[in-house]
């Protein structure tokens, strides 16, 4: 990975965290030293995302990613976060971690808040 693709991988880690740490009212850093140990890029409690902010997609090799870095913590729930030119940034994770979230979601009645993102 050349420096620029590295550059360009910092900046969308940067814009992220800055995302969920105004939504979630609280502090979010992204890890450094990840592409070193082949870790997630963030970790916001037992979630950990591999943040991607690239054109051509490759979510099946991504979820991989963050899967393999989550395999000794059965706790963690991974999350693959990407975004392409002009769109909004989306989110990947298996079903069966997406389930409980939304059970929780209709029991409490309350519904999901919108969520804006540039």
């Amino acid at each position: 990975m050349g420096k620029s693709e590295r550059t360009k991988g910092a900046a969308a880690e940067r814009e992220f965290t800055t995302i969920l740490s105004e939504q979630l009212g609280q502090v979010v850093k992204r890890k450094l030293g990840q592409a070193r140990d082949s870790g997630d890029d963030v970790q916001v409690q037992h979630f950990r995302f591999e943040v991607k902010r690239r054109e051509t997609l490759a979510l099946p090799a991504w979820c991989r990613q963050v899967e393999a870095a989550c395999k000794d913590d059965p706790t963690a729930i991974p999350v693959v976060a990407y975004r392409q030119n002009g769109q909004p940034w989306r989110v990947v994770l298996k079903l069966e971690d997406f389930l409980p979230l939304m059970a929780g979601e209709l029991r409490s009645g309350q519904g999901v808040d919108t969520i804006s993102t540039p």
